[in-house]
């Protein structure tokens, strides 16, 4: 018989099936800990617990770590690439970038992915599955684990990762609240961003819910006919839509929205559609990322020139829309979501 993971119990089922077995309630607050702040991998290491339980507990869970398949670094070790195979095979991909004061993870939400945007190395092999809850945390634990031995901790994550995470709404939010938990993980609600193509609906549900999560939009294109091509869930949820639903967040949340534009050399990184693009955000709160797109196997986009990139921040800025340029990280290592697992063909 297949043991559960611990990973994919939220604290009240923990709770609630060490009642079931007779045990305190309390002991789900101390195995909690153990795993979320401590990153225990196995029940022995629980030592505040007693032998009877941690043998009994041995006997019915197991703590289900993802096996790492392959890890590359980048030449300048500022970034750490990891494949990992889930207990079914599957295989997701996280990053962690090192910057100054920070170290941040881009985790990922779902293996594979159905939103079929045709630059991404991951839209291209399509959707696999949802990740549980237990998934997507153990992402972010694996490296908590690592920078801990170097006395270095998780200062940001970003669901950037392979899948849409408002797709996976659920589970998502679920591995957020247990990552947020301060009892547990203790990561600041401000230091996590979700990233979304921009499924209007699940953007107005994350209006109710009172972690505030920083929301990226992927934007990629200026106008409804180019988005369509860049990213197809445009035709459902069209700009103008999109827009709507993003201007009704900002006044609901009054926080800023940050806008994810992937420049791709002669399809949507002229001087008129950086004009376009500052026209669709006038008078929004809101911030535009620009990313020199990293190009992936089988994809005819590629990235822009730096001078191209640097005329389009320009344009955006003279005309008030706050831009910066992302920092491009992981190129040696084909950092682009999706790409090493393509790379194994896992």
């Amino acid at each position: 018989m297949t043991k559960r993971n611990l990973y994919d119990f939220s604290k009240n089922e923990l709770t609630a099936f060490l009642t079931e077995q007779g045990h305190p309630p309390f002991r789900a607050g101390q195995i909690w800990q153990w795993l979320y702040r401590h990153y225990a991998t196995n029940f022995q290491a629980m030592t505040n617990l007693p032998q009877y339980l941690r043998i009994a507990l041995a006997e019915n869970l197991e703590i289900r770590t993802p096996q790492p398949i392959d890890i590359v670094q980048s030449t300048d070790r500022q970034t750490t690439r990891t494949l990992f195979q889930l207990a079914d095979m599957e295989a997701v991909e996280a990053v962690l970038m090192r910057y100054r004061k920070r170290r941040t993870l881009c985790i990922s939400t779902q293996a594979g992915c159905a939103m079929g945007c045709p630059f991404c190395a991951t839209g291209q092999m399509g959707f696999r599955r949802n990740l549980t809850a237990g998934d997507i945390v153990a992402q972010a634990l694996f490296y908590a684990r690592r920078l801990a031995a170097r006395g270095e901790r998780v200062t940001n994550i970003v669901f950037m990762g392979m899948g849409e995470p408002l797709a996976n709404y659920a589970a998502t939010w679920e591995a957020i609240r247990r990552l947020n938990d301060p009892e547990g993980f203790g990561l600041g609600a401000r230091m996590m961003t979700i990233s979304t193509v921009g499924l209007a609906p699940a953007i107005r549900r994350m209006m109710q819910e009172p972690e505030q999560i920083g929301l990226a939009v992927s934007l990629h294109a200026p106008t409804n006919q180019l988005r369509d091509e860049l990213v197809p869930v445009n035709r459902r949820y069209p700009l103008d839509m999109l827009m709507a639903t993003c201007r009704e967040y900002i006044d609901a949340t009054h926080r800023r929205i940050t806008f994810e534009y992937a420049l791709m050399d002669g399809i949507n990184d002229t001087h008129q559609q950086a004009g376009q693009l500052a026209d669709l955000l006038a008078g929004m709160l809101c911030h535009v990322n620009l990313i020199p797109l990293n190009p992936t196997a089988g994809s005819p986009y590629g990235g822009s020139p730096p001078e191209r990139v640097y005329a389009f921040r320009d344009r955006l800025q003279a005309k008030g829309i706050s831009t910066t340029v992302r920092l491009r990280r992981g190129i040696d290592i084909q950092a682009g979501c999706g790409q090493l697992r393509v790379k194994h063909q896992v």
